[in-house]
């Protein structure tokens, strides 16, 4: 077996035997003949054998290779001949040396590792690369470096044709007019199979010896695998060296597989971003059209809720917001304000809900200074900081009875005296109020007021559940992604198909807040670009159950006929006459919701 002596330090020779037909010399430790010395490249030159001859050609030396002392750039190599690079002298014979075992096994063990190792390193060199095409170039290199090409490809299909993107040769340098290096043949055999193919001979290959571009190339050794996600063929990643045949065995393969894998990932990754940026743009040309405010949304039933504000928000007709908890009444309630004549003056809030019984009153009408214990200061209530704007009365069912009537006098007379004082005070103020509970039923069981409920609902709103609002939910979960990531400075640009699948799926029972602090969460601790259904705590476990067609159906139309209902003030001849059916229909739905009729043929809702 031919081999090259190396004289370095004392000692005996360095023997590295020559058993492949390209074989890499340099400092690195990857190269088949590693030689430490000055002026040593890390991947100086590299032997070929062609069959018959040895040929040596420096690779990134700039001139710092000798043959018997003379400078140059290729040779020739027969017995005794000296090879100089750098500082180093390898010495050539044809005839086989004694290498002792320990340090061929130990080279092999060496190389294996340091195989290993240079894919670790290019995954960290990868993940450092911010764009694309410099991923791409990098992974190209290093494939070349690894399987010993002198040139590599990535090829990307554009509505079914191939373009070239990558083209690197051996010196890390871009290939002007990489197209005329490929084979076309060799590239339709890998699109139509989608398997990797290992070509010896390209010229002696009875499959595509005829080929016009492989005779016109005179290629060799040839790799090509395909770039493959989800299915999807993304393009092809293409090896090549002209001046040795035979050169890639099963081996190599494999490995231009594994880079294949990696580019696949970059590709798919950078097709995903570009989903993204065009989904963002094109939510931002959503948004402008389903914007009404601050409010997100554009189901039917939101639809005809903008409507109504639209047109009381005129007027200082007192309004009650209904829905359950986490809908967005307080948000409605902003924008009857903003968009009523009073936007100028004060918006006050105020959660009945959430102060105690004994300081309602207080807060509501204010107190003298002594009027009660702790009282140390004349301080105004709610009705008097919204004097001139309007007041908010959120969660009004929660308030006590005893208030009630104090407020509905308010209310009526717009006028409330403080705590501890006798003297009353006008207030101009519009009163807006919003529960999550069915006032109705309130009144039936004797806790809340009934002339005070006819007082506060003059005109209803009520607000649909998240659950109730379809594609709603993905409008305002995108929204909120971006304004998170913008808030808290977030690599995540969006969710995964299985995380869309689940948003839909869930039912959201604390609707819009607590889809809000969901992705406000994931947004935080994410550690990837796309959410995953897990980052939202959306296991299989929480997702409602899917209903059978026929029972979707059902519940699709009982939705419909009573939104119908509602927005004909409860009229279900007029309904039944819109929705084109039989008014007895109508009943059978309203008696699945324990709605009792009234007389005269019309219910309200």
């Amino acid at each position: 077996m031919p081999c090259f002596k190396t004289f370095l330090g004392e000692g005996r020779p360095k023997v590295f035997p020559v058993y492949k037909k390209l074989v890499s010399i340099g400092s690195a430790t990857l190269n088949d003949i590693r030689v430490e010395a000055e002026g040593v490249e890390e991947h100086h030159a590299q032997l070929v054998f062609d069959g018959r001859d040895f040929h040596v050609s420096e690779i990134a030396g700039k001139g710092a290779m000798s043959i018997n002392g003379k400078k140059k750039r290729r040779s020739k190599l027969f017995h005794n001949d000296r090879l100089g690079l750098g500082s180093a002298e390898l010495v050539f014979s044809i005839y086989e040396e004694t290498l002792p075992l320990e340090e061929a096994q130990g080279g092999d063990i060496a190389a294996e590792l340091e195989g290993m190792r240079r894919l670790s390193d290019f995954n960290q060199r990868l993940m450092a690369l911010r764009s694309v095409p410099e991923q791409l170039d990098a992974l190209v290199d290093a494939v070349i470096e690894v399987t010993h090409a002198d040139k590599g490809f990535v090829i990307l299909l554009e509505e079914g044709q191939p373009r070239v993107t990558v083209a690197r040769n051996v010196a890390q340098e871009n290939l002007p007019d990489g197209v005329r290096h490929l084979s076309d043949s060799i590239l339709r055999k890998v699109i139509e199979s989608r398997r990797p193919l290992i070509v010896s001979d390209a010229l002696r290959d009875e499959a595509f010896r005829s080929s016009e571009s492989v005779m016109n190339l005179k290629l060799c050794s040839v790799m090509c695998a395909p770039l493959v996600a989800q299915g999807q063929l993304l393009g092809l990643i293409y090896v090549g060296n002209d001046r040795v045949a035979s050169l890639f065995e099963n081996s190599s393969l494999d490995v231009l597989t594994v880079f294949a894998g990696q580019a696949s990932l970059i590709l798919q990754t950078a097709i995903l971003l570009d989903q993204l940026v065009s989904d963002r743009d094109q939510l931002a040309e959503q948004l402008q059209d389903k914007h009404f405010g601050d409010i997100i949304g554009s189901c039917p039933s939101l639809m005809e809720v903008f409507k109504k504000v639209a047109k009381v928000a005129t007027t200082d007709i007192s309004v009650l917001i209904t829905g359950e908890t986490g809908t967005g009444k307080e948000l409605i309630a902003r924008e009857l304000h903003r968009r009523s004549p009073r936007a100028e003056g004060p918006f006050v809030v105020i959660n009945c809900g959430a102060i105690t019984e004994n300081l309602m009153e207080s807060e509501l009408f204010g107190h003298v200074r002594g009027a009660f214990t702790g009282a140390i200061a004349t301080r105004p209530g709610k009705f008097q900081q919204a004097n001139g704007g309007t007041l908010f009365l959120d969660e009004i069912g929660e308030l006590p009875l005893a208030l009630q009537v104090k407020l509905l006098r308010a209310l009526q007379e717009r006028v409330v005296t403080k705590v501890g004082e006798n003297r009353p005070e006008s207030v101009d103020i519009r009163v807006l109020a919003a529960t999550h509970r069915d006032l109705e039923e309130e009144i039936r069981t004797g806790r809340f007021r009934e002339d005070l409920y006819y007082r506060l609902n003059v005109v209803n709103l009520r607000l649909p559940a998240l659950r109730e609002r379809g594609d709603d939910v993905l409008l305002i979960a995108k929204y909120l992604l971006a304004k998170y990531s913008k808030e808290y400075e977030a690599k995540v640009k969006g969710f995964s198909r299985e995380a869309v699948a689940a948003l839909r799926k869930y039912e959201w029972p604390g609707n819009i807040r607590q889809l809000e602090n969901r992705i406000k969460k994931a947004v935080v601790l994410a550690e990837s670009q796309l959410l995953e259904a897990e980052d939202l705590e959306l296991f299989p476990e929480a997702l409602a159950a899917i209903m059978p067609l026929a029972q979707a159906k059902e519940e699709f139309q009982r939705r419909y006929v009573l939104e119908i209902l509602e927005r004909n003030n409860g009229n279900r001849t007029k309904t039944a006459r819109d929705l084109d059916v039989d008014p007895r229909t109508i009943f059978r739905y309203l008696e699945r919701e324990s709605v009792p009729p009234e007389p005269g043929g019309a219910t309200s809702l």
